[in-house]
């Protein structure tokens, strides 16, 4: 995804799954401990549901949307950390492994 755009401006964005199907709206924006730059974005999936935290790398923005690669359910079934707090390490590397995507590594590793 685009590293240069500001993280408030993802909130309040819809966000579709890699079908085009509405997940919901984004709610929050994680950013990197180290770089800043934005990392996850917290999804409201719904009136009743929470939110489910999504990669924004490899997310698209388009057209004013956020579209994330990956089917609904396994979207709706990411872990659940709860939001306005910090994620943990362990708590990125929960998320990375639930959606198959290779862990960043840190420079100097």
């Amino acid at each position: 995804m685009q590293t240069d755009i500001d993280p408030r401006s993802l909130i309040g964005r819809k966000a579709f799954d890699r079908e085009g199907t509405k997940i919901g709206t984004v709610d929050e924006v994680y950013l990197d401990d180290a770089t800043g730059t934005p990392e996850w974005a917290a999804v409201r999936t719904g009136i009743f549901s929470r939110d489910a935290f999504v990669p924004l790398e490899p997310s698209e923005l388009v057209d004013d949307t956020l579209r994330v690669p990956f089917d609904r359910a396994l979207i709706r079934d990411a872990p659940d950390f709860g939001v306005g707090r910090h994620l943990s390490p362990e708590q990125e590397l929960q998320l990375y492994h639930h959606y198959g995507l290779d862990v960043p590594q840190e420079d100097g590793a």
